[in-house]
């Protein structure tokens, strides 16, 4: 997909880089692209928003209080394919990463279920800062799309890193972000994410070190390309995202007839949910006291969910994940064949590699030897890659 019809929210930070993004809003107008534009109060200190009026032939935002009988934070971030922040300042930046919207731009993108991509531009002391660099991870976490700044000559007569990227880049990455968008609009999508808990007894509990991570940056991918999305999530302290149907889980079992449930007649499961395979046989009603220096219970095999959606016709197509510590690729293709998967995504778990960790890495593997390297990145960038894979096998099928 290219720009053309496409709509763009951009805003628009307090930075001297403003002057360029007054030039890129030019370029996107001649490619067909419509743009609302929204700036900081800082931002009119370097470009008037009758520059951006007149590139736009549209209205510009500087306040909460332009036409608030309109809700305009609202109405503007939804009436979007895609936010542009640029050039994103370490202010708005820090805001971002920590829910604070105390302006227009800060509301709006607080409430926005769009893609948004960030081309930060400061001094490169203020980019490298320890603080600056964790709340762009944090944001690179929740899937937002950064546009790394550049090395070059700055603002302050000094060379370094922290000039807004060239406008080819941020280009190139709108038109990839824009081409996602709407790949999955009308597909339904069922995942599965996180640990479950197998209890013995009110305050005991087998389980493992998932943390559904994966899962909910799947789901978040699959919602910003427009699938109706249900994400089935054991227990974590990881928020889902918004804009997706959550069906809280946390017995294997749980699992099982919640999948039973909500994989009937969708599109497109993914099964990344680490259910334990075990519970213990009998559930004692009150904690169990410490007495002597042995216990000893009897486990017994959970509902196999993943064997179980293999075997329906109406879950879709049907992604599985196996966490391996040895022979990773031999034992993925074996459950692939044994559990009757369309496809499988393989990761190693050694050292506790991939559990409970912003990054991951992941191989796809599918019929007899059909193989794809999604590589090493933040769980969210390994999402649209993974998904990407998955469409592209979607089509073929």
């Amino acid at each position: 997909m290219n720009l053309a019809n496409a709509r763009i929210f951009l805003g628009v930070c307090g930075g001297i880089a403003a002057y360029k993004v007054a030039a890129l809003t030019s370029t996107l107008v001649q490619r067909g692209a419509t743009i609302d534009v929204v700036m900081t109060a800082e931002a009119e200190r370097f470009v008037t928003p009758l520059t951006f009026s007149s590139l736009t032939a549209r209205e510009v935002y500087t306040s909460l209080w332009d036409a608030p009988e309109r809700i305009p934070h609202i109405r503007l971030i939804r009436d979007a394919d895609v936010a542009l922040v640029a050039p994103a300042t370490a202010n708005v930046i820090a805001k971002l990463a920590n829910g604070i919207a105390d302006d227009l731009l800060t509301s709006a993108l607080l409430a926005a279920r769009i893609p948004i991509v960030i081309a930060p531009a400061m001094n490169d002391a203020m980019y490298e800062h320890p603080a600056t660099q964790a709340n762009l991870a944090t944001l690179r976490a929740r899937g937002c799309e950064l546009v790394d700044p550049e090395r070059g000559f700055l603002a302050e007569r000094e060379i370094g890193i922290g000039r807004l990227a060239a406008e080819e880049r941020i280009l190139e990455t709108l038109e990839r972000v824009l081409a996602r968008r709407r790949s999955l609009s009308g597909k339904r999508v069922a995942i599965t994410a996180g640990p479950t808990r197998e209890p013995f007894d009110p305050v005991r509990f087998i389980s493992n070190a998932s943390t559904g991570a994966t899962g909910i940056a799947l789901a978040r991918e699959a919602m910003l390309r427009g699938a109706d999305v249900t994400l089935m999530l054991g227990p974590t302290l990881l928020e889902a995202p918004a804009g997706v149907r959550v069906v809280p889980i946390s017995s294997a079992q749980e699992l099982y007839d919640a999948a039973m449930t909500w994989t009937t007649g969708v599109d497109l499961t993914i099964a990344t949910a680490a259910v334990a395979d075990w519970r213990p046989e009998a559930y004692a009603d009150e904690k169990v006291p410490k007495q002597g220096e042995e216990l000893a219970t009897r486990l017994v095999r959970t509902p196999d969910v993943l064997a179980a959606l293999g075997q329906r016709d109406n879950a879709g197509f049907l992604v599985g994940f196996a966490a391996e510590t040895e022979d990773h690729e031999a034992h993925a293709r074996a459950k692939l064949r044994a559990k009757r998967l369309d496809a499988i995504a393989v990761n190693d778990v050694r050292d506790g590699r991939g559990f409970g960790t912003g990054e991951n890495t992941l191989v796809l593997l599918w019929g007899e030897n059909g193989r794809r390297e999604l590589g090493t990145g933040e769980k969210s960038a390994l999402a649209a890659s993974l998904l990407d894979a998955v469409e592209e096998l979607m089509r073929c099928s």
